[in-house]
């Protein structure tokens, strides 16, 4: 039985690397492009199985009934993630248009495809597959509808509910922030939750936002900081964790990576704390590589690279 189950999107990622991004209206010439699976639960989902070893980890999603659908389903059970609660559906699957800087900046365009058509119903459907496991991931690129129905069933089958509030909404409903046990905005998320301007934040001015969504209900909040680390807000005790230095390649999934670390790091007993540490270690290690998924380090990887910083 699988600790973790990540309810979420499945998209084909299909990214271009140029020299920069491109200002509105521009035409950049570009030196790479690529194809791979993607999208945010899928990403976590991968990560979470190829971290914590085969069987960690297992998805409920919806794919179309194309290649790019099967490719998706393949890569997971590659790396031992549970797929049964993955079906396809008639008609495309989800994508994502990427754009990649070649300092690692980027930015992305989500056509949701199947990922629309994952309903609320299908999460009643499939609450069997909840029972048993600890932590349930979620995101918000699949219908809102969906999502609180997963929170509501995760709970009401005991697991812990971590959520990556991403795409961020201008707030979060009370009916679904309700079951959230840990709140995992990046900082631009995190600034568009309580009323600012998406922005880069200082380690001081994440604490003030991290103590403003605790007040508006979140019991544990984490900030994803990038190359700052994250913060965690746990007991009214904020604590910076830093990222170690590293020169980063492409951004691109980081901060899924990082969730699903996070719980595989809780899943296996860790303190919060700690599991932030693992977290933003896999995650700086993780932007050192082109691509999401492909970029996810091995547990031996990740396990050495702790060791030596």
């Amino acid at each position: 039985m699988a600790a973790i189950i990540v309810l979420g999107s499945l998209n084909m990622d299909i990214a271009a690397l140029g020299p920069r991004l491109p200002q509105p209206g521009e035409t950049l010439l570009g030196s790479h492009f690529h194809t791979a699976p993607g999208g945010k639960g899928a990403n976590q989902a991968y990560a979470a199985a190829k971290l914590g070893g085969g069987g960690c980890a297992a998805m409920l999603g919806r794919v179309g009934d194309d290649d790019f659908g099967r490719q998706m389903i393949a890569n997971l059970v590659s790396v031992g993630c549970g797929v049964e609660g993955v079906r396809g559906l008639p008609g495309p699957s989800g994508v994502a248009l990427i754009l990649i800087a070649e300092s690692g900046e980027n930015c992305i365009v989500v056509v949701s495809g199947a990922n629309d058509r994952f309903t609320a119903a299908d999460i009643s459907a499939d609450a069997q597959l909840l029972r048993g496991a600890r932590f349930a991931l979620l995101q918000l690129e699949v219908p809102l509808p969906t999502t609180i129905a997963a929170a509501t069933a995760a709970r009401a089958a005991g697991l812990q509910v971590i959520l990556d509030p991403a795409p961020a909404p201008e707030h979060l409903p009370v009916e679904l922030l309700k079951f959230v046990d840990v709140l995992t905005p990046n900082e631009s998320e995190a600034s568009l939750l309580v009323g600012r301007k998406p922005a880069d934040v200082s380690v001081d001015e994440a604490r003030a936002i991290a103590g403003e969504l605790q007040s508006r209900g979140a019991r544990q909040v984490i900030i994803k900081l990038g190359a700052k680390g994250c913060l965690l807000l746990e007991a009214g005790t904020a604590t910076h964790v830093p990222a170690p230095m590293v020169k980063a390649a492409d951004t691109t999934g980081a901060g899924d990576i990082f969730n699903a670390a996070f719980a595989v790091a809780c899943s296996e007993g860790a303190s919060r704390l700690d599991a932030c540490q693992f977290a933003v270690h896999a995650a700086a290690l993780s932007v050192t590589r082109m691509g999401c998924q492909a970029s996810v380090p091995t547990r031996a990887e990740l396990d050495a690279y702790l060791r030596q910083t």
